[in-house]
């Protein structure tokens, strides 16, 4: 079995613009002479590799602990998109929509939907969106195609690490932190290539 750690790290990765900065607050260590070493950590929930909830940007909408975990665990789709938008247009001719419930886009961190690919992406039927960029969108249009998606109860997985991966289908599995009423937690995402449960057919 081949498991491929999709994850960024939750405090090395650069933050997006405007968020603020994680790190491990130390409460005891033995090096200092403690008995044990215990640490606390602080991180906004949209660092590094992380999954949006509706709540993020509809007022009442489903929080991150709301969802059935089936949506984050399942057969997955990677895709590749070059740099820059991504245009319905494009989206109807290069993701495979057949039989793609998680569909995962691969740009080199560089590439956003615009509000067309956005609205075929909700219409497609899939129901889990991740990216390699920090943000689905781009800009001013960030709100406009969050809400997109959102507003369909699909969640987003931001801040991907698909360096190492060929498009093609896979086995994910990422399951955000349990954390009540909040519109985001971070996710360890891994894709497996084979396994006993899954025939890769």
């Amino acid at each position: 079995m081949e498991i491929i750690d999709i994850s960024r790290d939750l405090l090395k990765t650069p933050v997006y613009p405007g968020d603020p900065e994680g790190y491990v607050d130390p409460i005891t260590s033995i090096k200092a002479g403690d008995r044990y070493n215990l640490n606390s950590i602080y991180t906004c929930l949209h660092a590094a590799t992380h999954i949006d909830a509706p709540l993020h940007f509809i007022e009442g909408g489903k929080s991150i602990d709301q969802f059935a975990q089936d949506v984050f665990i399942g057969e997955c789709v990677v895709v590749e998109a070059p740099p820059g938008p991504i245009t319905g247009a494009f989206a109807e001719d290069n993701f495979p929509w057949q039989n793609c419930e998680r569909l995962l886009i691969k740009g080199n961190g560089l590439s956003y939907l615009m509000e067309s690919s956005a609205y075929y992406i909700v219409d497609s039927g899939v129901k889990l969106l991740g990216t390699d960029s920090q943000t689905i969108g781009n800009g001013t249009s960030n709100a406009l195609i969050h809400n997109a998606i959102l507003s369909a109860d699909i969640p987003i997985i931001e801040g991907l690490d698909l360096t190492d991966v060929e498009p093609g289908r896979y086995f994910l599995m990422a399951q955000p932190l349990k954390v009540s009423q909040v519109e985001a937690a971070p996710c360890r995402a891994v894709l497996v290539k084979d396994h006993i449960f899954w025939t890769g057919v």
